[in-house]
């Protein structure tokens, strides 16, 4: 079994898969959690709540693994920017986003050209199972990434990975959808839309984001997603109803 970028070597134990990491590996993590850190140190001291997700929080990295930083509430977007300029961070770009017209709209900021290191804001409450979804494919807090301290989760191709001192466990979701939200701490109901999401995904392909809006200089994301509001009948339901 050849994995992909980071050269972890794998076993197969009944119906697991035990993966070890190399050295590189582990160092490409720590490089990874070490940039998660310091972006959430400039939103800690600023009074925000962060935390990041994915294979850095699971632990399964690649060369293709980016920082995702995650503000779980709804709060001004122009604090988060300043917080994150005064910490000599430069935002680079910056766009809203809405998966479907019954998902929160997110405001996204890049910090870096190469798109591989983000925070993401909601721009209207989270639903509850629109928070699960982070814990669906792994979360850790600041005070888990410094103590390094890694979580399991699942990838977009419905592997569980359930962290090891050597590296991690994989094993397949589908058809285990009880017992791995029992695992995660999640509701079978987010085990099994993302089952249903991502089958269909393999099946037909991506279908795209039913928002993305650039927010160009001197805008900020409030100013633009009120705009948008104004001209779109779905997107204002979806900001009644969150209200």
């Amino acid at each position: 079994m050849k994995r992909r970028g980071s050269g972890a070597k794998p076993s197969r134990t009944s119906d697991k898969v035990s993966v070890v990491y190399p050295t590189a590996h582990w160092a490409r993590l720590d490089s990874l959690r070490d940039r998660a850190v310091h972006v959430i140190n400039a939103l800690t001291a600023w009074s925000q709540t962060a935390l990041t997700h994915g294979s850095v929080a699971r632990g399964d990295v690649d060369d293709k693994s980016d920082v995702d930083v995650l503000i779980p509430s709804n709060v001004n977007t122009q604090i988060v920017e300043a917080a994150l300029e005064n910490a000599g961070f430069t935002i680079f770009s910056r766009e809203i986003a809405q998966a479907t017209p019954s998902h929160s709209p997110k405001a996204h900021i890049q910090l870096d050209a190469e798109q591989t290191t983000s925070v993401t804001i909601p721009l209207t409450p989270f639903r509850s199972l629109e928070l699960e979804f982070y814990a669906f494919g792994g979360k850790v807090t600041l005070p888990e990434l410094k103590g390094k301290i890694r979580n399991p989760g699942c990838t977009k191709r419905l592997v569980l990975i359930e962290p090891t001192p050597e590296g991690h466990f994989e094993s397949p979701v589908v058809g285990r959808e009880s017992e791995v939200a029992r695992l995660l701490g999640v509701s079978v109901a987010i085990v099994t839309e993302r089952v249903r999401v991502l089958t269909r995904r393999d099946t037909v392909g991506r279908t795209g984001m039913y928002l993305r809006i650039p927010v160009r200089d001197g805008q900020s994301f409030e100013e633009v997603l009120q705009t948008r509001v104004d001209s779109d009948p779905a997107l204002r339901r979806t900001l009644r109803t969150r209200s």
